[in-house]
Formats: C-alpha cells, structure tokens, sequence
C-alpha cells in the first residue's frame, strides 16, 4: 500500500479540531503543565531558602500529603459520584423517584467521606511504618484541620457537579481539575510567604492557606495557632454555601432546561 501523507494529516486535523472546540481539551494541555511548574517553583524556592528545618523535611512533605489527600479524595468521592450517575445515565431515574436532592446529596457526602477515610487511614498506616511519622499525635488539632479540608472538599464538588449541569459532560475534567487550581495558593508544602505578593493575596482567600500553615506550625513550633483556625472555618464555610447556592441553581436551571435528561447522552 503506497505511504500518502495527506492520511496521515487528515488524522492530525481532525483531532485539532476537537482540540478546536474543546474547553476540556485545553485545559488538559495547558492547565496541569502551569500547575506543576507553580507547585515545583515555590517547592524549589522555599529550599533554596532552607525552609525545611533538619530531621523535619520528611515529616512537613508526609504530613502535606496525608492532608491534600484527604481534601481529594473527599471532592472526588462526591464529584466523581456524581459523574458515576451521569456516565450511566442515571440522573432521570434519580430524580423522578421518591429521592430529594438534599437526600442524594447526603448520601454522596457520606460516601465521600468513607473514600477519604480510607485512603488517609492507608497512607497514615504507612506514613508510621515507613518513616515512623505520627500524624495523629496532634489530636483535637488535626480533627479541626481535618474537619475544615472536608467541608472545603465539599464545596469543591458541588461546585464541580454545578459545573457539569450547566455546560454538560464537557466539563467532567473539573472533577480532577478544580481543587488543583487551589494547590499553588494553599501553601501545601511551602509557606505563603514563599509567594509573590500578588499570589500572597489571593491565598488569604484561600482557607487551605490558613489550615497547611497552621499544621506547618504544630510540627516545626509545637504551638496551634487557633486564630489561622478560625479564618480558615470562617472563609469555608462561605465557600460552602455560595457553592450550596450555585449547584441549587444550576439544578433548577438543568430541570428547566431539560438538560437533566441530556447529560450523559
């Protein structure tokens, strides 16, 4: 068979036009190739500065991870859950029976929390094992700091599932994608001081700012800072119920519309 390379750009073609008309093309080739030079960046500032005190660097990098994890897999669980009905088309079913939203809702943030109940208890298991790192020596702390991720992780997802009602399946890629938008501000594994002033801003909107220095604190100063706890509650729970607010809106608007019975067709 004679090689015609007009085939062979015929294929290129048509996948730049999908890349074309895609908004969840483009965010997966430029959105995680920003976040992982800004996540990095900081990560090689702060120990360019020597941030990470000696016989301590392990357990802020082990500790970070346990408490992101949390957050994500708890956002996950109730985006992901949601997404698990619109793959299998099942959204029309669930919402001509019996079941309320609020029910529906309930159910997915329980589920939520077992997955990320789950995959924190296996980390930490082997956080102890491996490296001998404690994470649950702070007690009543790291429940209040565990607390706040969840809540946060919640609003996450219903602003993910508010998302997909509105724009369609096209915006699924939100359900991997949100919560990172939030990781070069959060201060996961470098102080927000590392940050230009301009992103120093933006992070004291940011309650993971406040809950990743709070726990940074606890490990290397031995101290709580309570107040960092209570700017993070206070700034969470505003995100909570403005992302109560959209999702109620954009499941109105979907039931309206008729697009409840078109996602994930």
């Amino acid at each position: 068979m004679i090689f015609r390379p007009k085939r062979v750009w015929s294929v290129v073609l048509r996948h730049l036009y999908l890349l074309k008309h895609s908004l969840s093309r483009w965010i997966d080739l430029l959105y995680w190739p920003t976040v992982d030079l800004l996540l990095w960046g900081f990560i090689t500032l702060y120990l360019q500065k020597g941030g990470y005190q000696e016989g301590y660097w392990v357990f802020q990098f082990l500790g970070a991870l346990i408490f992101w994890n949390i957050l994500i897999r708890a956002q996950q669980g109730l985006a992901v859950g949601f997404l698990e009905d619109v793959w299998a088309r099942n959204l029309l079913h669930i919402f001509v029976s019996p079941l309320t939203i609020f029910e529906y809702l309930l159910g997915l943030f329980i589920y939520s929390l077992f997955k990320a109940f789950i995959a924190s208890l296996l980390m930490a298991v082997l956080a102890f094992f491996a490296f001998n790192f404690k994470i649950w020596i702070q007690g009543v702390d790291v429940f209040l700091l565990t607390a706040c991720l969840i809540i946060f992780a919640w609003s996450i997802g219903l602003l993910t599932m508010a998302f997909i009602l509105f724009f369609g399946q096209e915006a699924e890629i939100l359900a991997w994608a949100l919560a990172l938008l939030f990781l070069p501000f959060s201060a996961v594994f470098y102080p927000v001081e590392v940050l230009p002033e301009s992103f120093q801003a933006v992070a004291k909107l940011v309650p993971t700012s406040y809950i990743f220095e709070t726990f940074r604190q606890i490990l290397l100063k031995g101290y709580t800072p309570y107040v960092f706890i209570l700017k993070a509650y206070v700034l969470v729970f505003v995100y909570f119920f403005l992302s109560v607010g959209i999702f109620i809106l954009a499941f109105n608007f979907a039931k309206k519309t008729g697009k409840i019975t078109k996602i994930g067709e």
